[in-house]
């Protein structure tokens, strides 16, 4: 099959590939074009190239529920309370340039929320290190006690 017979008229398009096995569908992700501040010129009060990217992040079913734990804490200040993600680009003066940022931003997080963290594995102090740790504390304690005023020498 062609690729225009793939995305033709009628047909959704294509799925965006987030990792091997997680994708999400173009539709959960809405976009709205703001004016942006910054340079620009005339420009910059003439058109609406800023671009806010928001993806529900709970009510996203492409999610798996690991994923979504994972991400709503990557989001930080960026997710809503009802769970919306919403990104802002506006770093540059076209906004299909902004798009390609907000979305690229977007991928970045959920790659980084698909990976699973790493086990922490229990490791235990070798015995050279404790020793060094027990003389430094005794190095330590002697250098204290050569700074107290003794009794006799007031």
């Amino acid at each position: 099959m062609s690729d225009s017979a793939e995305n033709g008229p009628g047909s959704s398009p294509a799925r965006i590939r987030i990792t091997a096995s997680l994708s999400i569908d173009p539709s959960e992700i809405e976009e709205s074009f703001v004016r942006a501040a910054g340079p620009g010129g005339q420009h910059v009060n003439k058109t609406s190239t800023a671009v806010q990217l928001r993806f529900d992040v709970r009510g996203s079913p492409s999610l798996p529920p690991d994923v979504r734990q994972r991400l709503e804490r990557l989001s930080g200040q960026r997710l809503t309370r009802d769970g919306v993600l919403v990104l802002l680009a506006q770093g540059e003066r076209s906004q299909k340039r902004n798009r390609e940022e907000a979305l690229a931003r977007l991928l970045a997080l959920l790659r980084a929320a698909a990976r699973p963290p790493v086990p922490r594995k229990p490791t235990r102090p070798t015995k050279a290190s404790k020793r060094r740790r027990l003389q430094d504390k005794k190095r330590q304690g002697a250098l204290k006690a050569q700074r107290r005023l003794r009794p006799d020498e007031s």
